[in-house]
């Protein structure tokens, strides 16, 4: 498997980099939802052209990750499928269902994962659980009141991506995510409790934000997987992780 990108998410996948050699898995490009800027659209477009005709000369599979998060569907008020009909809510959320569109129409195999608010070892500070480490050393954690974030291990997101690679799976748009959004006061107060600061939460209010997305199409996928989610999967995370940012 060729692995495109250096960062947090293709460092992980590298390490089944010899699985898989009929698939490229595209883990570069714009990762925050913060991005706006044109010009970085287009770079990542590109790149997805380049891609897809080598899948196409080769016979590959091209395996892009999207996002499964508020910036794709917005806040809901029901458990969504993949297949369903979408209105993304941000300029990244456009960009992402462009790329899928991009690779599903180029002529070549591709699978589509897309994923939720993946945590684990070697993120950049910015992202939730480096940011809300620093912030509880700092004495003082800023939140929005009513928001919530499905969090998945990258772990997990490597399992998955092995698991549907070796069943030779393609044509597929897949959530790999826990199915069950928590709130981010929850999640700071626990990365408070591993740390033992006497951290203050600042909980500002801002509109809800609440995503839910159905996982039922990896599980039949997958059947016989241990897949993310479930009872304690949020404390499990929080006990794998806290500790080597706060190390």
């Amino acid at each position: 498997m060729l692995v495109i990108g250096r960062g947090f998410i293709a460092s992980h996948l590298s390490t089944i980099a010899d699985r898989h050699p009929h698939a490229v898995v595209v883990a570069a490009g714009v990762s925050s939802v913060r991005v706006t800027d044109p010009a970085e659209f287009a770079r990542e477009r590109a790149l997805m052209v380049d891609v897809t005709q080598r899948c196409l000369r080769e016979n590959l599979t091209a395996v892009v990750l999207s996002t499964a998060s508020h910036a794709m569907y917005g806040s809901t008020d029901r458990i969504v499928e993949e297949r369903e009909p979408v209105s993304p809510t941000s300029p990244y959320g456009w960009h992402k269902l462009g790329l899928e569109r991009q690779v599903a129409e180029s002529g070549a195999n591709w699978l589509v994962l897309r994923l939720a608010h993946v945590v684990g070892a070697r993120q950049r500070p910015h992202q939730l659980l480096p940011a809300f480490v620093e912030q509880v050393r700092s004495g003082t954690v800023r939140l929005y009141r009513d928001t919530y974030r499905d969090l998945v291990d990258v772990r997990d997101v490597v399992s998955a991506v092995d698991g549907l690679l070796a069943a030779g799976v393609h044509g597929e748009v897949v959530h790999v995510a826990s199915g069950t959004p928590v709130p981010v006061t929850a999640i700071a107060a626990g990365v408070r409790a591993r740390m033992g600061l006497p951290a203050r939460l600042e909980v500002v209010d801002a509109p809800p934000v609440r995503t839910t997305v159905s996982t039922a199409r990896l599980r039949a996928l997958l059947p016989t997987a241990v897949l993310p989610g479930g009872a304690g999967y949020l404390d499990r995370l929080l006990d794998r992780y806290v500790a080597d940012y706060a190390g």
